[in-house]
């Protein structure tokens, strides 16, 4: 199945060239979870700040029973300091 995936500010390292505008498409096995999509791409757990799928928040300890659908969209945020 399809769905996308996109990490945003420093996360974007973690996606392969030719990513476009930090998204990419990936094809998935059915019944992939949150974590195992963040893991695919080696990024830190305590980098995955905040996680969105379909624009709902994903907090970390569902992110390991959250299972994705066809056509879903994650998208993921890194810790953030501002002043």
């Amino acid at each position: 199945m399809k769905i996308a995936f996109k990490l945003f500010a420093s996360l974007s390292d973690y996606l392969p060239a030719g990513s476009l505008h930090n998204r990419i498409e990936l094809d998935v096995d059915e019944g992939v979870s949150v974590a195992e999509v963040i893991r695919r791409y080696q990024v830190p757990e305590r980098s995955a700040h905040l996680v969105l799928v379909n624009g709902l928040f994903v907090p970390p300890a569902e992110r390991s029973r959250r299972r994705l659908q066809e056509g879903d969209e994650v998208a993921v945020w890194p810790p953030i300091a501002g002043g």
